[in-house]
């Protein structure tokens, strides 16, 4: 009897000690949280169909494609248009191009969304924060079109920048956009008028919810404002900044093509054209589709490595990162 009690208890023993059932513990939460599951699906299914299908179309980098001889007919050449990009005369004016334009968004757009929330949360007067908020969001609603045409009458001939440049310089100048050289400073900073409010909010949102006990504790102490954003502000939303800083990171070879397109001219290629653009070009107008696929992979690539290797120099850098 007592050797059967103690089998029973050792038998309970394991089944309380036993890892849980994951397919059972999935099965209670889909019947728990049906409905969530149930709006999931159609986000679920627009990954699968636009994201995830069309993933085999990068075969065609390796292929001679053929849109009248299909997918299948088209001659397999291997890594040839690989090749040709890396050997190509464009290769380092494109790479070059793509990354000092995301290292500029990096350096000022990336921190400028950062100094407007500190400055945002030290203001105690309601309505002037909230009007500040609102005219800082309002370029990011402005269609990218119209925001290129602005630029184009800002820095036109007798426009407002190239007036003020001319006055600040003592030198006559033309359109702006025909310079290569002013090109980067008015592509991220035309970026930054048009993103910095809307890229606030996520770091106001992390502010609001740091305990309010640690500033009054430090104005106990007589600590004044700049060092409290430095030493208790800027710690607290630290794991969102490594975050975003990890995503920044990883698109540092992809730059949005149609700012671009609509702003740049062969005046300005030597600074202003970038992977995407040139991908435009070569695949679009020149119907170059493999070689402009295989660019585009070799983009992807090095964007997912640059993704990892950040994420796990904040991993163990930081109690941040994205896995």
């Amino acid at each position: 009897m007592e050797i059967a009690r103690g089998e029973a208890g050792g038998e309970r023993m394991k089944a309380l000690s036993a890892p849980p059932n994951r397919r059972e513990i999935m099965r209670k939460d889909v019947k728990r949280n049906w409905f969530a599951y149930l709006l999931a699906i159609p986000v679920v299914v627009w990954f699968v169909v636009f994201c995830y299908g069309p993933m085999w179309g990068v075969l065609i980098a390796f292929k001679d494609f053929k849109p009248l001889l299909g997918f299948s007919e088209s001659d397999w050449v291997g890594f040839k248009h690989f090749v040709d990009f890396f050997q190509g005369p464009y290769f380092w004016r494109v790479v070059k191009n793509t990354l000092m334009l995301n290292i500029w968004g990096i350096a000022f757009g990336f921190t400028a969304p950062i100094i407007l929330a500190l400055l945002l949360n030290e203001v105690r007067d309601g309505w002037f924060k909230k009007s500040v908020q609102t005219i800082s969001y309002m370029p990011h609603f402005i269609s990218l079109v119209v925001v290129c045409g602005m630029i184009h009458i800002f820095t036109a001939d007798e426009g407002v920048v190239t007036q003020l440049l001319q006055w600040i310089t003592g030198k006559d100048y033309t359109s702006l956009l025909g310079y290569s050289s002013f090109f980067r400073a008015i592509y991220t900073f035309s970026g930054i008028w048009q993103a910095i409010g809307w890229s606030s909010i996520i770091y106001l949102a992390a502010m609001s919810s740091i305990d309010t006990s640690l500033y009054e504790a430090a104005e106990m102490d007589g600590i004044g404002r700049i060092k409290k954003m430095w030493h208790i502000t800027l710690p607290q939303i630290s794991p969102v900044i490594v975050i975003l800083f990890i995503f920044a990171v990883g698109g540092l070879m992809a730059s949005g093509h149609e700012k671009i397109i609509l702003l740049y001219n062969p005046l300005t290629y030597d600074t202003a054209d970038v992977i995407a653009s040139y991908v435009y070009r070569r695949g679009l107008r020149e119907a170059s589709l493999s070689y402009s696929t295989a660019v585009g992979l070799v983009s992807a690539i090095v964007n997912f490595g640059l993704l990892w290797a950040t994420n796990e120099v904040a991993r163990r850098k930081s109690e941040a990162s994205l896995w």
